[in-house]
This record gives C-alpha cells, sequence and structure tokens, in this order.
C-alpha cells in the first residue's frame, strides 16, 4: 500500500453498489438466523424437556457440514457463485416455511435443522469467495470489517428481542421472519455483478476435484497452518463457548443473570474488534494479526479458569471478544487475498468442515471433562489449545507475503 494511499473503512465499501447488495443479502439472512436459532432452541427444549434434545438440534447443524463441505467448495468454484447463493437461499425459505405451520414434531425440526445447515454449507463459501470479485483487494479488509460488524450488532439486537417474542407470541412466527429473510437475500443477489466471475475448474470427477482442494492445502505452508489453527481453535472455543453457563455457576459463583452479562461482554468486544484493526493496523493480512488473537483468547481462558472474580471474567471476555472477531476479519481477508480465484471456494469449504469437526468433538470431549474433572480443566485445556494454534502460525509466519499466485494450483 502506498505510503501517501489511505485505506477504505468500512463507509467506504458500504457506498458501493455490488458490495452493498452483498452485504445486504448476508446481513438480512443473519437476522433470519438469529430468530430462528432462538426459537429452534426454545421450542425444542419444550417439546423434548432435555438438554440432550437441545444438543441434537447442535449435531443436526453440523453433521450436513461434515457431509457436504467438500462437494460444496467444488460446486462453488465450478458454478456461478450467485447462482449456488441464490438457489441455497430459496431452498432455505422453504425449509423454514415448513416450520411456519409444522412445528410441533421433534423429528421435522432436526431434518429442517439439518437442510438449512445444508443450504448454509454451499451459501458460505460461496459469498467468502465471491466478496473479492465485488471489491478491489485494498477494499477487502474493510469489506469483511462491515460483514463482521453487522453480524455482531444484530446478535447483541436482536437475540433478546427474539427470545422475549417468540415467548409471548410463539415461534411459528420466528420461522416466517427466517423464510422472508432468505427471500430478501436472494432477491437482493439477483443484482449483483461481479467484476471477475469464476472460473471453469475443470469436468473431473468431483472427489477428484475435492482432493485436489484439499491437496492444495496441504502443499501451501500458510494455508495448512491456518488449517490446522482452524481446528485447534475449533477444539477450543467448542467447549469453551457451549459450557460458559457452566463456568458462571460452578466456578464464578455468579447469579443466574451473569451468564447474560458474560455473552453481553464478549458481544461488545466483538462489535468493537473490527473497527480497531481498520484504524491501528496498516495491513492486517498477515500471519501475524491471524494468528495473534488466538495469543489473546488463549490468555483469556487461562485467566477464567483462574479467577473467581466476575467483573474480571466480564473483562477479559470483552477482550476475548476483541481477538475473535479481529481474527474472524484477518483470517478471511488472508484466505481470499492468498487463494486464487478458482479455489476459493474449495479452501473455504475445507476450512468450515474443519471449524465443524473440530466443534463436534470439542463439545463431546469438553462436556465430558468438566463433568469428570472440573470445568477449570475445560478452560485451562482450551487455553493452550490456542497457544497451541498461535505457535503453528507463527511458525509460518516466514511465508512470503499474500499473493494472489501463492496457492494456485496447475490450470486443467
Amino acid at each position: 500500500m502506498a505510503g501517501d494511499e489511505r485505506r477504505p473503512g468500512m463507509r467506504a465499501v458500504l457506498a458501493q453498489p455490488d458490495f452493498r447488495r452483498l452485504w445486504t443479502a448476508r446481513t438480512v439472512s443473519q437476522w433470519g438466523d438469529i430468530f430462528s436459532f432462538v426459537a429452534l432452541a426454545i421450542l425444542i427444549y419444550r417439546l423434548t424437556g432435555s438438554g440432550l434434545g437441545v444438543a441434537g438440534v447442535v449435531v443436526a447443524e453440523i453433521v450436513p457440514v461434515l457431509l457436504i463441505a467438500p462437494i460444496a467448495g467444488v460446486v462453488v468454484d465450478r458454478l456461478p457463485r450467485v447462482q449456488v447463493m441464490v438457489v441455497a437461499d430459496v431452498l432455505r425459505a422453504a425449509l423454514a416455511g415448513v416450520l411456519v405451520v409444522w412445528h410441533d414434531d421433534p423429528l421435522v425440526i432436526y431434518a429442517v435443522a439439518f437442510g438449512l445447515s445444508a443450504g448454509a454449507a454451499f451459501f458460505n463459501p460461496a459469498a467468502n469467495s465471491v466478496l473479492p470479485s465485488v471489491v478491489a483487494d485494498r477494499e477487502i479488509v474493510a469489506a469483511n470489517s462491515a460483514v463482521w460488524t453487522a453480524a455482531v450488532l444484530s446478535q447483541i439486537l436482536l437475540a433478546p428481542l427474539a427470545g422475549g417474542l417468540v415467548a409471548v407470541v410463539g415461534p411459528g412466527w420466528a420461522f416466517g421472519v427466517n423464510a422472508a429473510s432468505f427471500l430478501v437475500s436472494a432477491l437482493a443477489l439477483r443484482g449483483l455483478r461481479l467484476v471477475a466471475p469464476p472460473r471453469e475448474v475443470g469436468r473431473r470427477r468431483l472427489l477428484a476435484e475435492t482432493r485436489e482442494g484439499a491437496a492444495l492445502v496441504g502443499r501451501d505452508r500458510l494455508l495448512r497452518a491456518l488449517a490446522i489453527g482452524q481446528l485447534l481453535a475449533a477444539l477450543s472455543a467448542g467447549a469453551t463457548s457451549a459450557l460458559l453457563v457452566v463456568l458462571a455457576a460452578e466456578h464464578l459463583g455468579a447469579p443466574a443473570n451473569a451468564y447474560g452479562i458474560l455473552v453481553g461482554a464478549i458481544g461488545v468486544g466483538a462489535a468493537l474488534g473490527p473497527t480497531l484493526l481498520l484504524r491501528l493496523i496498516p495491513d492486517p493480512r498477515r500471519p501475524l494479526y491471524v494468528f495473534g488473537p488466538y495469543v489473546l483468547r488463549g490468555l483469556v481462558d487461562l485467566v477464567l479458569a483462574s479467577v473467581r472474580s466476575l467483573p474480571v471474567a466480564a473483562a477479559t471476555l470483552a477482550v476475548y471478544g476483541v481477538g475473535t472477531s479481529t481474527g474472524a476479519v484477518t483470517f478471511n481477508s488472508l484466505l481470499q487475498s492468498h487463494v486464487t480465484d478458482g479455489t476459493r471456494g474449495r479452501v473455504f469449504a475445507l476450512m468450515d468442515l474443519l471449524w465443524q469437526t473440530g466443534r463436534l468433538a470439542s463439545l463431546g470431549v469438553g462436556g465430558l471433562l468438566a463433568d469428570t474433572v472440573g470445568i477449570r480443566a475445560v478452560y485451562y485445556l482450551g487455553g493452550i489449545l490456542l497457544l497451541l494454534a498461535a505457535a503453528v502460525g507463527f511458525a509460518a509466519s516466514r511465508t512470503p507475503p499474500p499473493s494472489h499466485e501463492a496457492a494456485s494450483p496447475s490450470p486443467d
């Protein structure tokens, strides 16, 4: 970046019509997802009366990613990405609409949750892959910051509202909001014009192209470090996020409303993170700024396992939120800059696969560890895993600066 050239901020990228369409689609869809997530949790608990029933929804959302993500990445690289996103939105709207009128059968709820997650397995890598075609290279960090900030603020503002309204008027309307949000997203995306449409990957078998994506990550030093870091972070965060309510009750000895305070602290930090990143870091697309937040989050987990003060826990969790949001923005931005357009879908899909695999394993191991050894052990282990993820990344910091050619496979 030239010394006299000012890096664009979120307002500048939102002024661009094409990015604004993509941002609107993702943000409105996020609003619907929040209402649906809250309604699903409340509804399934009412129907089953068990925590295991609620956990079943989480499993139903994770399993499709494990099954579909590799193929979804190939589809995203092979077909026009906007069309992939529109089709995923329309299908998810139809599935969400089922729950508007039929939401009294747990099996139907699990099936719809599975289908919605399957649609997201196509939509998410396509959305991440298409972003560099909508904005200039120097605007990627600002664009990711705008997407992340909107998602966090939506979560903070809408989740409490959704919970209250579900309690008052029932869950059906929440699923209707979700269905409508997918349709609004699809309409916004239909007018999206790509600067550089994705090139064809080839006509080889899907499995061969899937293996090519995995091989690409395996032979590129930086991508390999990012993948290992992603898996280790998921092994940490899956349990520590889900069991924060247990930490508040058993370790902090806090009152019932303390859990909301702790979650709110994470949200405040996460909302501030992208703004701080844009203002303080000249070029965040460096391994240091991707793996550095792992250090921040790992130290927070160690502090949470060691202290019994609610104010200290809340303050450190705000720092954790900053690390989460800045890490997500820099992670996506570095991948989008480092990986060529023709393989970006497969790389993002593989990262999603690693994240959900680690998250599922973490939930199982973390719950067992909390019950047998204690909740502090979960956070000590979580902190160690995050510090290990940072160590792997720093070992790869000698990799040359990000380049569009760095991860290019041989053409078909």
